[in-house]
């Protein structure tokens, strides 16, 4: 029992090895993950109960497959974290992001059949199977480069979101004295430019909020030419994130050829000996 866990433990996980079998399995998942993702495209189109029927087939071959997915990854977590009991390995990929997306891809199918639900949340619910999306970035470095930068510069980015956030709040009321008294039912009290702050900072500008006062003007275009600045700096964050991202990869990746061929040489030196 135990080696044909190993076996299907080294199937499921991303294939960065030569198993054929990894690799098969990977694309099969990342083939059923396109598939689905243009059958939800799809149903939101007027279908022939033909197609109807094929997109449900679809559906259910797809389910079951992630089901299975899903149980085995539980299955095997304990080789997944070899350093800590079954249950409470199982408890950690349980909560673990991509365990999530795998859980949320396949809610959605079972949720009817589980619970009595009002038709408009039924669909609702069913957008959750966008979720399937996700899963690849199990298989895709680039979905994981942004997962790894978006987590080692958190700290940046949510200080710098919180003080455009601070100074469009401080727009916002400032905007209102100056605009309520031309402008009363657009301006109607102290969050109501927010939106206009919103569309400002970010230089979007949909015209439908505008200041019509000389005031309001200046500092509109004080605004906006602010908002160049700020909302430019969670990117040059994210950029520099990708940048130190690809450094440490090449890095990491060096040092593994380094290792290579360090063990080649001392086989090599081995035998000659």
């Amino acid at each position: 029992m135990k080696s044909i866990k190993n076996k299907i433990f080294k199937i499921i996980q991303p294939a960065d090895n030569s198993s054929i079998l990894s690799k098969m399995f990977d694309l099969v998942i990342v083939t059923l993950i396109l598939i689905n993702t243009v059958t939800i495209i799809a149903a939101t189109f007027s279908l022939s109960a033909l197609k109807i029927r094929i997109f449900l087939i679809i559906e259910i071959v797809s389910v079951i497959i992630f089901s299975v997915e899903y149980i085995l990854r539980l299955w095997t977590a304990d080789l997944l974290y070899p350093e800590k009991k079954p249950f409470i390995a199982r408890i950690k990929l349980f909560f673990s992001p991509m365990a999530i997306v795998d859980l949320l891809a396949i809610l959605p199918f079972y949720i009817p059949f589980l619970l009595p639900i009002d038709l408009r949340i039924l669909r609702l619910i069913r957008l959750l199977r966008l979720f399937r999306l996700f899963k690849m970035n199990r298989y895709t470095s680039g979905l994981s480069s942004i997962g790894n930068v978006l987590k080692k510069k958190s700290d940046q980015l949510v200080s710098s979101i919180f003080v455009v956030f601070l100074l469009m709040i401080i727009s916002s009321v400032i905007m209102y004295y100056f605009e309520n008294p031309v402008q009363p039912d657009v301006f109607s009290n102290a969050f109501s430019g927010l939106w206009w702050a919103i569309s400002t900072f970010t230089t979007v500008g949909y015209g439908d909020i505008y200041p019509l006062t000389v005031a309001g003007k200046i500092f509109s275009a004080i605004i906006a030419l602010l908002g160049i600045g700020l909302v430019a700096v969670p990117t040059g964050i994210i950029s520099a994130g990708f940048m130190e991202n690809i450094e440490d990869n090449n890095k990491q990746l060096t040092e593994d050829n380094i290792a290579k061929i360090r063990e080649i040489l001392e086989k090599y030196d081995s035998k000659n000996l």
